[in-house]
């Protein structure tokens, strides 16, 4: 069904696309449909996820410490770009105006627990161990990190993907570090007071 999903989503927007619409191309019936995912947009998540995954391996490479680049000497944050560009037509239909809230929220939840654990990594040195991104501490600098993000995103592929990669990355780079260079100050101070 997650083929069936990603083919018909090539095509149409994912507000098009039906419960009978998938199961006629996955060759199944709505009762399997239903063993399976409460409705379409929990079809999208799931159908999504390897493309999630690359996206939040990308996020991960954000370099918070103030570097910017990866071991290879690369561009972590126009990599990030480079892999929404890559897969646009998924992203929009997914993200855009008639995409899933329960994708956008899945999305961010990770991009979130992604955030905070490079912020923990630029505060202590060391990265928190991985868990359910529900069960993060309350850590407002990585929401609004991963919010930032998410939403330039949206707005990019909304706008058809007007600038390249690496000029979206230079565009928020300041931004991002200005907070990451605020939570490491934070932390200085907190460690300084203990």
């Amino acid at each position: 069904m997650e083929a069936a999903l990603r083919d018909l989503i090539a095509a149409h927007d994912l507000a098009q696309i039906s419960v009978g619409d998938i199961t006629k191309r996955a060759g199944v019936n709505r009762s399997t449909f239903y063993e399976h995912y409460a409705d379409v947009h929990a079809l999208a998540a799931a159908a999504c996820t390897a493309m999630f995954d690359e996206l939040i391996a990308a996020v991960s490479a954000l370099a918070l410490r103030g570097d910017w680049q990866d071991q290879a000497g690369g561009d972590p944050l126009a990599n990030v770009f480079s892999h929404v560009a890559g897969n646009a037509r998924l992203y929009r239909a997914l993200l855009g105006a008639d995409g899933s809230a329960q994708v956008i929220n899945h999305l961010l939840g990770r991009m979130i627990a992604t955030a905070h654990a490079n912020l923990a990594l630029a505060r202590t040195g060391q990265s928190p161990a991985e868990g359910d991104p529900g069960a993060i501490p309350e850590d407002p600098q990585a929401v609004f990190i991963a919010g930032a993000v998410l939403a330039t995103l949206i707005d990019w592929l909304r706008r058809d993907l007007p600038g390249t990669p690496a000029q979206m990355a230079a565009v928020i780079r300041p931004s991002l570090a200005s907070v990451a260079m605020t939570a490491r100050s934070e932390q200085a101070t907190a460690d300084e007071l203990a």
